[in-house]
């Protein structure tokens, strides 16, 4: 709970689908334990104390992990599950347009995945204001068409995330020009099993 505190306002925006543990068997925990819903409390305080120098960016990492959201809307197979397995990446660069530059890489990436590995058509765009990453700046995406609903679902997301969470975390680098400390520019992205 004190980790999350933090981002307060970025998981402000999950917290309907947060997990939380509040019980071991019939005592009540003195602190309750939120259940996987991001990866950004867990990695972003390890950022500031990786990243120190423009030597350390652009920095950038990839995991697979699972990850639990407790969604209110009825789940469906392989589709809409409270827990999946996802690809995530997380980068930092020290330039605004270094990090716009990847998000467009990425998008192309997924795009490429879906359409030349899985065989299924995508349509590449941005999210709007409502529906981008909260705590991001913006939020790319692929969308793929399921002809048996008739419905559009998500594939894959690139989030351009500015300064946000560099500033919450203090993640910052000694800029070698001039010898100032500056926040970096990050990124995630992600794809789920739900691509199955």
């Amino acid at each position: 709970m004190a980790a999350l505190e933090r981002e307060k306002d970025h998981i402000a925006d999950f917290a309907p689908e947060v997990a939380w543990v509040t019980h071991s068997g019939s005592s009540e925990l003195a602190e309750h334990i939120a259940i996987r819903p991001t990866s950004e409390t867990v990695m972003y305080p390890a950022y500031a104390k990786w990243i120190q120098s423009h030597r350390d960016l652009p920095y950038k990492l990839n995991q697979w992990n699972n990850v639990v959201r407790w969604e209110f809307k009825q789940p469906q197979p392989f589709l809409r599950t409270r827990e999946f397995l996802w690809q995530e990446g997380h980068t930092a660069f020290r330039t605004q347009e270094e990090a716009a530059e990847e998000v467009l890489q990425i998008l192309d990436l997924y795009a490429r995945v879906y359409e030349e590995l899985l065989a299924i058509p995508v349509i590449k765009g941005r999210k709007t204001e409502k529906e981008k990453f909260a705590g991001g700046d913006y939020t790319t995406t692929v969308e793929a068409y399921i002809p048996a609903s008739g419905r559009g679902i998500q594939g894959a997301t690139s989030h351009h995330l500015g300064q946000n969470f560099s500033k919450m975390f203090e993640i910052v680098y000694d800029d070698a020009e001039t010898q100032e400390k500056n926040y970096v520019y990050q990124n995630s992205w992600g794809l789920t099993t739900r691509t199955i």
